[in-house]
Order: structure tokens, then C-alpha cells, then sequence
């Protein structure tokens, strides 16, 4: 090989050698840009993780915070300037008993309204009472507590200012999403949703919030238009029913929920709308109340299925079965084929034409029998409300409202006015014919003797009705009345409460124990 061959070779070597370190090099720092690339992201994702970590510390430490100072601000509701002395004449005057099964909460009753410090919107819808009637009195501090609270009292004594009143407070401190209600109370009949609705509004208005009644009879147009803006619903379960079907209202952000004449509520008939109404609110965080003035056996053990350690309250002796005390009872054990005529003698006894303020309201069972009373009492010159089944629900609006009012003072009905219905001045009820239970006694003669008032009660029984006459002698005897000797001769048994589908001949077994397994030889 020449020297100039050789020279060349070694050119080619050194560029050759050059080219590759020079590569080496470039890969050298791409690895390392690519590393520290690597590591930059692995830094990023890291300091993202640390600060969602620390956010989610500090919203959970913010929502603790949040929850204790609820929990100081519900507690710090009621200033207390009563001494014990006052508290304990107060629960002994009116039979209060507080049964709470925590027995954690240690609240006592609120006995006036200066103690309760509540938004100012709110003392002012105060200023028409003189002080908190007993129920409000004992429930409050539970309610505001955000207890599940179950209120039992006679009819006329403030249940719906008892539980209307927490409910406002807590539309003022729940966060609104506008379609969604924070508040719904449910009530058996139109007429008692309606009245709702009106006493409801006054604190809705005075706080600058907004509620909408419910109920089947009328167009649903404006009910859906209402459900959108509306802070609180009040409705009767079977159009309720309609609009969740249909998708018209969302219940999801119901955290306060009401029964109203929740005995009637959790009875048969509207047993499995209440479950699927309750399912579609805030299962989870929902403060469940109920209101009542009768509280039956049958209806506890369900009652509890859908509230959380319910703290119950009662006023009076409302276990047993019992009548408003300032009421007169007078039973008449009669012939049924001579009710009518009576009813026309009692009442030349108790009416007077002139009079706006001396109501009667007049019970028949069945809406055919008060359409019939009701022509016969027109024949003879009286000017009649009605309210019954065979009226569209604009007639007995009206009805109501003229007997409200005082332009009729005579009203007929059947057992849709028996429960809840505040008509002030009701002097006198008479039942042309007894209702199918004591229970619904107890609540058609709960129309008079209301708010501290007195009144009577006139009852025609006949033998008909004779497997009631225990139940009837109970009460009468349990508000230190009169039993006439004619209703003693039915007997003072009390019959067992008939199953709803088996009637008085099912067989009360109970089903978890086993059968026994019977051989024969």
C-alpha cells in the first residue's frame, strides 16, 4: 500500500470516528433531555397530586368546620331565660312528654318567642301570638336540632306552625338549586293541603321565599310552572304521584320532609305512595317529620321504618285514644229511620240564621247521604256549604271559603273535612252518622273547641254502629263525659282493628315462627 493510500485510509478512520462520537454525543443528550423531561412530568403529576391531596384535606377540614359551626349555630337558636321551675310547671300543665332514645340532646322546651333567635323576617310573623303554644314549645328545639320528630297533639293546637317554622329557617340555610324543593310536606286531603299552603305563605312571603300547593282537581299547568321556582311543596300524595312520573318535579334535594295527619298518611290506602314518594327525596341526609293528632298502634312500627331515632312528643294523653277536653259530647242513641228528623230538631236547638259567627258543621259518612241531607236542608229554607266526593274541587274551594267567611253558616261534609281544617267559630258538630272508626271521631269533633275555645259535639248512634259503642265509651269516659245507659247496653268492648284486606275474620299469627311438622300414624 503507497504512503498516499494510507494517508487517505486514516482520513476516512478519523471521520469516520468523529461522525460516530459525534453521534454518541447527540444520544447522549437526547437520553439525558428525554430523563429530565421524564423527570419534570413525574415532578408536575406529583405537585398535582400533593395539592389535590392538600385541597381535599382542607375542603374536608372546611366541611367539618361547616358542620360544627350548623351544628353551634342549631343549638345556639333558643337563649334560654326560663328557670327550671317554669319548665317543669309547663310540662306537667300540659301533659308534655319527651321521649328521645338518644337521650343525648338534653333540650328543653322554648316558652317564649324571645328566646328563639331566628331570622327577623321570621320573629315578625310572631308578633299575632302571645306566646309558643305546647307543641311548638316541645318540638322546636328538636326540630331546629335537625332531629326526626314525631308530634302528636290534639287537633287546633299549632302543629303546622310548629314544624312550618324550622322548615323556613332551614330554606334560609340550605343552598337552593332552583327546580329542586328543599322542603316537602305531604297531606291527605286538598282541602288540608290548601290550608297548609295559606298559613305556609306567610312565612314564605315575610322571608322572601317561595312554596306552591299541589293537588289533584285542578289543571297541572300551573302547578309546573309553580314547582320551578318553589322552595317548598305542599301536595296530597296522588298528584304528586303524577308529576314524579312524568318527570315534572325532582325530589332529590328534599332534605326537610312533613307528614301532616301522618296516621291517616300511613294507613293502606296511601301506604305505598308515601314509600315512593320518600324514596325519591334525600334518603340519606333527610330530616323526616310527622304531625298528628292520633297516634294508633298500627301505624308506629311503619312510622319508624322511614325516620332515624325519631325524638317523640306528645301532649296529653294522645297514647290512648282522646278527645279535646273543652269539647261537650252529647251522644244520642237513636232509631236510624228517625236520624233525619232529628237532625232538623237539633238544629232549630243550635242554629241561628242571623249569626255569622255560630257555625254548624254537620257529618254524614257517605257522599250520596249528604248530597240527599243536603237537598232536603235546602227545601227548607237553609243556606248549605258543602263539601263532599260529588263536587269538583272549585265547588268545594268555594264552599269552604263562604263558610270560612261566614256567608253560610251551616256546613255538610263527609270525612274530607274531618281532619286538619281550621275554621275558626265552629260551634257546634253534629254526626248525623258515625264514622267507621273511633279514630275519625276523634278528628270530625276536633273542628270545634279549637285554639283554647269551647264547644259541642252532638252524636246520633244507632245499632248500627254498635260494634263502635266500646271504642265511644272509652273516649266519652277518657274526656270526663257523659255515657247515656242506652250505648251501655251495646256492651264496652273494644273491637279489634280489621285487617285491611281480610276485614274482622283474619288470624293475627305471628309469621316468623316455624310450622310445626304433624305426623300421623
Amino acid at each position: 500500500m503507497s504512503a498516499e493510500e494510507e494517508i487517505k485510509k486514516s482520513k476516512k478512520r478519523t471521520s469516520d470516528d468523529g461522525l460516530k462520537e459525534e453521534k454518541k454525543h447527540k444520544k447522549h443528550k437526547k437520553d439525558k433531555k428525554e430523563k429530565k423531561e421524564k423527570k419534570d412530568k413525574k415532578d408536575k403529576k406529583d405537585k398535582k397530586e400533593k395539592k389535590e391531596k392538600k385541597d381535599k384535606k382542607d375542603k374536608k377540614h372546611d366541611d367539618t368546620e361547616e358542620t360544627e359551626t350548623k351544628s353551634k349555630d342549631s343549638k345556639s337558636v333558643f337563649t334560654s331565660s326560663s328557670s327550671e321551675a317554669d319548665i317543669k310547671k309547663f310540662l306537667k300543665d300540659n301533659e308534655v312528654e319527651i321521649k328521645d332514645p338518644s337521650s343525648s340532646s338534653q333540650l328543653q322546651p322554648v316558652l317564649s318567642f324571645s328566646e328563639v333567635n331566628v331570622d327577623s323576617r321570621i320573629q315578625k310573623c310572631f308578633s299575632g301570638f302571645k306566646a309558643p303554644t305546647p307543641i311548638q314549645a316541645a318540638s322546636w328545639p328538636y326540630l331546629f336540632n335537625d332531629n326526626d320528630v314525631i308530634g302528636v297533639a290534639e287537633t287546633g293546637s299549632g302543629k303546622t306552625f310548629a314544624f312550618a317554622v324550622p322548615a323556613i329557617n332551614h330554606v334560609l340555610n340550605t343552598k337552593y338549586n332552583k327546580g329542586k324543593p328543599q322542603i316537602l310536606v305531604v297531606s291527605p286531603t286538598r282541602e288540608l293541603a290548601i290550608q297548609i299552603y295559606d298559613n305556609y305563605k306567610i312565612l314564605a312571603d315575610a322571608t322572601n321565599t317561595h312554596c306552591c300547593c299541589v293537588y289533584g282537581g285542578v289543571p297541572k299547568d300551573q302547578q309546573r310552572q309553580d314547582i320551578k321556582i318553589s322552595n317548598t311543596i305542599i301536595a296530597t300524595p296522588g298528584r304528586l304521584i303524577d308529576l314524579l312520573e312524568e318527570g315534572s318535579i325532582d325530589l332529590s334535594d328534599v332534605s326537610y320532609l312533613v307528614l301532616d295527619e301522618a296516621d291517616r298518611m300511613l294507613e293502606k290506602g296511601f301506604e305505598e305512595d308515601i314509600k315512593k314518594i320518600l324514596s325519591s327525596t334525600k334518603t340519606g341526609n333527610r330530616q323526616t317529620v310527622m304531625f298528628t293528632a292520633t297516634w294508633p298502634e298500627e301505624v308506629r312500627k311503619l312510622a319508624s321504618s322511614f325516620m332515624n331515632e325519631p325524638v317523640k312528643v306528645t301532649i296529653g294523653n294522645r297514647d290512648e285514644l282522646t278527645a279535646n277536653k273543652r269539647i261537650t259530647q252529647i251522644v244520642e242513641v237513636i232509631d236510624p229511620d228517625v236520624k233525619e228528623r232529628r237532625l232538623f230538631e237539633l238544629l232549630k236547638q243550635y242554629h241561628k240564621r242571623d249569626d255569622p259567627e255560630n257555625k254548624i258543621l254537620i257529618f254524614a259518612l257517605y257522599k250520596k247521604e249528604a248530597a240527599r241531607i243536603e237537598r232536603a236542608l235546602v227545601r227548607r229554607g237553609y243556606q248549605i256549604a258543602s263539601v263532599h266526593g260529588d263536587l269538583s274541587q272549585s265547588q268545594r274551594t268555594v264552599s269552604l271559603k263562604e263558610f270560612k267567611e261566614g256567608k253560610k253558616n251551616i256546613m255538610l261534609a263527609t270525612d274530607v273535612a274531618a281532619r286538619g281544617l281550621d275554621i275558626p267559630n265552629v260551634k257546634t258538630v253534629i254526626n248525623l252518622t258515625f264514622p267507621l272508626t273511633a279514630e275519625d271521631y276523634v278528628h270530625r269533633i276536633g273542628r270545634t273547641g279549637r285554639a283554647g275555645k269551647t264547644g259541642v259535639a252532638h252524636t246520633l248512634f244507632t245499632d248500627q254502629e254498635k260494634h263502635l259503642s266500646g271504642a265511644l265509651i272509652n273516649i266519652l269516659n277518657g274526656a270526663n263525659q257523659a255515657v247515656p245507659e242506652e250505648l251501655l247496653k251495646f256492651g264496652s268492648h273494644t273491637k279489634k282493628k280489621a285487617h285491611s284486606a281480610y276485614g274482622a275474620f283474619f288470624k293475627d299469627v305471628d309469621m316468623s315462627k316455624k310450622a310445626t311438622k304433624i305426623k300421623f300414624d
